[in-house]
């Protein structure tokens, strides 16, 4: 099956819009059904609940901002690419706990929060707001504790007023690029990233051309939020990360880890069996790039020291498993039902933007030769993914 005039002209359109006009099409799928976001984020989940203790470390080391009730003004916290779902509430809440009891052992009473949850326009918010209305979704306190309010927009630009945050949070959204370095879209370019749709195992050209722009955002990201975070307040990270010793070619580690991570191999293939079949050419392919980046330790701390303002109080590399080993032998059994499950997950974070590369009919079409290809790769069900993680926590100084 050849495309049609009117649909290679679409993703034709699509392709060039998608390097400048990333922040448009680059959400977590929204709603709540099996491919959304609120319904395969157990990896960030995991991420999260392996960091809570630093996080719960860092806010008690921080010093109150107000020590009588007379003076209190709200505390604000800031999620910073929230996304939807239980993980950006449970964050939330888990961060205004510890403050709330912080301020009642240290100073006898209770400031009140707000809580500001920031991701670009096209995430879902009204699904995100319509979790926040439903007070048994975490747990069985009838009220919320803090004033909340969506924030639209790219954390690589300023979101708040100077001075506003106390606390800003951000996890497993710093990975996600500001935009497809241009050169990886450019033909002529020695940075073509021809016959792939990640960087993993890429040439050279590519690699740098991803890490020069990993440097530039986060050094924005960073440069944004020393204008918003009062002196003493705290910055907690969490993104996709990767050793020092590490290269950047070598974004995932082990091999298994590169053969199973759902951005490399079959993901690869299922774009070569849309070609194979006439579906799309190479061309189409070669133009839909996956704007991540794993950064390094080194490559966090250098970003931090240069923008200044910020203290490292503590930095590690951390890395698990993608899914418990009794989930691996259930899946072991059931083939069928892992190629769902990892194709879900692929969906849940590539959808829109695969949607916007190919249309509704290519992009779903994608997503079934993917599901196809897990399921009928035994050997993938022996091998473990790790994901590995950066966790910062600095002080605005």
């Amino acid at each position: 099956m050849q495309m049609d005039s009117s649909q290679e002209h679409s993703s034709s359109c699509i392709m060039k819009e998608t390097g400048g006009g990333l922040q448009r099409v680059l959400c977590m799928q929204g709603g709540d059904d099996d491919s959304s976001y609120a319904k395969n984020s157990e990896a960030p989940a995991s991420a999260i609940s392996l960091c809570r203790p630093l996080l719960l470390t860092a806010i008690q080391s921080m010093k109150v901002f107000f020590r009588n009730k007379e003076e209190a003004q709200s505390l604000r916290i800031a999620d910073l690419g929230c996304a939807t779902g239980y993980n950006t509430l449970a964050t939330i809440d888990m961060v205004v706990d510890a403050l709330r009891q912080q301020y009642m052992s240290q100073c006898g009473f209770e400031p009140e929060f707000e809580a500001f949850f920031s991701d670009l326009p096209s995430n879902d918010f009204n699904s995100l707001f319509r979790s926040l209305s439903n007070p048994g979704i975490l747990s069985d306190k009838k009220t919320k504790q803090y004033y909340a309010a969506g924030v639209p927009g790219s954390f690589y630009a300023r979101l708040f007023p100077r001075g506003k945050l106390h606390v800003a949070v951000s996890l497993s959204a710093l990975h996600w690029l500001s935009q497809i370095p241009d050169a990886v879209l450019d033909k002529r370019s020695a940075a073509w990233n021809k016959g792939r749709v990640w960087i993993d195992g890429a040439k050279k050209e590519v690699v740098e051309a991803y890490a020069k722009q990993s440097e530039k955002d986060l050094e924005d990201f960073l440069s944004c939020r020393k204008e918003e975070i009062v002196q003493g307040g705290m910055l907690f990270l969490l993104m996709g990360g990767r050793p020092a010793s590490q290269q950047p070619k070598n974004q995932l580690g082990d091999p298994d880890s590169r053969a199973k991570h759902p951005f490399t191999t079959s993901l690869d293939q299922a774009w070569q069996d849309l070609i194979n079949e006439g579906l799309v050419d190479e061309e189409t392919r070669d133009g839909f790039n996956i704007p991540a980046y794993m950064r390094s330790t080194e490559e966090v701390e250098r970003a931090i020291k240069r923008c200044g303002g910020f203290e490292i109080e503590r930095m590690e590399y951390r890395s698990m498993e993608e899914h418990s080993q009794e989930k691996q032998k259930q899946w072991m059994r059931d083939p069928i039902s892992y190629g769902r499950a990892k194709a879900n997950l692929v969906r849940a974070t590539l959808g829109p933007f695969a949607e916007a590369h190919l249309g509704p009919y290519l992009s779903h079409q994608l997503f079934i030769r993917f599901q196809n290809r897990v399921s009928s790769d035994i050997a993938l069900l022996h091998k473990t993914c790790f994901y590995g993680v950066v966790v910062v926590c600095a002080i605005r100084t």
